[in-house]
């Protein structure tokens, strides 16, 4: 098995896809108006509207809903980024900070709500596990 993606269903994907293409740099790849996707080296973030969800399962999904996922992604450099992000980001959960397993860590919202991180591995053993 291999992890590919994460798709966040959203009212408003054009908005959505803007925001993450600004936020992370990555072109999205649109398949219909209501499919799109960013693709990373690591992984796919699937952005989707609603009237996907029917394909489904209906009622399945409900957008701006999450309170329990953080999507991450992988920074050069998270401070530098923050300062990037600060006057398009309106709603920054907490500053870059050292985690205690050895990431600088950046968490903000996205426009639907959705927590996202920005890090970078700070300690020798977090560059360790990430290195490429």
């Amino acid at each position: 098995m291999d992890f590919v993606s994460i798709r966040i269903i959203t009212s408003d994907v054009a908005r959505l896809v803007e925001f993450y293409e600004r936020a992370t740099g990555v072109q999205a790849t649109w398949a219909t108006e209501d499919f799109a996707e960013l693709k990373t080296a690591g992984a796919t973030l699937a952005i989707a509207g609603t009237r996907t969800v029917p394909l489904f399962a209906p009622g399945s999904a409900r957008p701006a809903d999450n309170q329990s996922v953080i999507t991450e992604f992988l920074v050069d450099d998270v401070d530098r980024v923050h300062q990037n992000l600060t006057g398009f980001v309106t709603d920054f959960v907490n500053e870059p900070t050292t985690m205690p397993w050895g990431n600088r860590s950046l968490l903000f919202r996205d426009p639907d709500g959705n927590l996202v991180n920005f890090f970078t591995p700070v300690t020798e053993a977090a560059i360790e596990k990430f290195a490429r």
